[in-house]
């Protein structure tokens, strides 16, 4: 069955008198968030944005016949400043509902099932999506525009995570990385230009793709997990803020079909300039994008959750998720990974 489910925040729309701006420019920007207004007006260029429909589906298969209980957690996109979400739909044998938890404000998509547990249990998730790109032009250029509102920083991003230790050899790393560098948008640049230039986008062998900083910065390589747990890991030893996010990139050569894998970017905090997204893998492997991806994020990505080390909600009986993107089981309080993903888009037109 089918039902509609609205989601836990909506994104608000902000105004501003702009009135020396050309009218066209104006009407741009009115439509945008606040956050979005300052960055996309200081060079003079709107967003970019896309539009997609976004099916993400999982089957938890081969319950086992004695199976008592069968839990199955799915992390639901936010609507942000960079993404709106909108025509919701849930289709599911069993009732589900959206939750979120209370350390990064993720929302999450549950579902219990008690025995008998006679056939596999699936879940499906439909939502449109319209995604903006992220510019922070200011940081970009190194040129503080309109004066920026400081905001209040939740501790967490200044904290180790499981996999990324920000003392001892990360310390000396990120010490070493920004000397000389006096301000803080400097110092990012720095751990920017470091993780680019020191790492490379490689996923052959065994270690990689889990975040492990320790791994990466020994072994030089890895994923986009990878690369940011040094980014993120640098900028947090040098009491810099730093964040994680995660989702699926949307493939540019095509309109539609299905979507690989998941991707990670990440954003440092710079009183005078705000979060500054960076997307170091992207970087390394387009060296002609590496300018344009220490202050932007592009339209072709979509979130769904953020931080590592995640307790669900409701909390699972296993271990925090190392980061939370596809989905996650448990049977009778045991993690379970017979698990089957699926994750399809379609483009839409850029009017609703």
């Amino acid at each position: 069955m089918n039902r509609s489910l609205q989601p836990a925040r909506a994104v608000g729309n902000s105004t501003a008198n702009h009135w020396l701006s050309i009218l066209c420019l104006a009407l741009a920007c009115l439509l945008l968030p606040a956050q979005l207004l300052t960055e996309a007006c200081a060079d003079g260029a709107a967003p970019k944005t896309r539009r997609v429909r976004l099916r993400y589906a999982a089957e938890v298969r081969d319950v086992p016949k004695d199976a008592k209980d069968v839990k199955l957690w799915m992390p639901f996109p936010p609507n942000n400043d960079d993404q709106q979400i909108s025509n919701i739909t849930v289709g599911s044998d069993v009732p589900t509902s959206v939750s979120t938890e209370g350390e990064y404000g993720n929302q999450i998509l549950s579902l219990a099932m008690r025995a008998p547990i006679e056939k596999p249990v699936r879940v499906e998730l439909q939502v449109d999506v319209l995604r903006r790109e992220h510019r922070n032009a200011g940081a970009a250029t190194g040129k503080v525009g309109a004066a920026n509102k400081p905001e209040k920083i939740a501790p967490r991003w200044l904290e180790r995570d499981a996999l990324m230790p920000i003392d001892g050899k990360v310390l000396e790393l990120a010490l070493a990385t920004t000397r000389g560098r006096e301000s803080r948008l400097e110092q990012v640049r720095a751990i920017y230009d470091h993780t680019v230039s020191t790492l490379k986008y490689d996923k052959t062998g065994t270690g990689w793709g889990r975040g492990d900083i320790a791994y990466a910065c020994d072994a030089k390589r890895g994923n986009c997990t990878d690369f940011h747990a040094v980014f993120i890991g640098l900028c947090r030893a040098r009491g810099i803020p730093a964040r994680f996010e995660i989702g699926f990139s949307l493939p540019t050569d095509q309109s539609s079909g299905p979507i690989a894998g998941y991707h990670c970017w990440a954003a440092g905090y710079v009183p005078e300039f705000g979060w500054v997204p960076v997307d170091c893998s992207e970087a390394q492997k387009h060296p002609e994008m590496r300018d344009y991806f220490f202050g932007a994020h592009d339209e072709n990505r979509v979130t769904f959750s953020t931080g590592r080390d995640i307790r669900l909600n409701p909390p699972q009986q296993g271990e925090r998720l190392n980061f939370f993107v596809f989905p996650y089981a448990e049977i009778d309080g045991r993690p379970y990974d017979k698990i089957d993903c699926k994750v399809e888009f379609e483009n839409l037109s850029e009017k609703p």
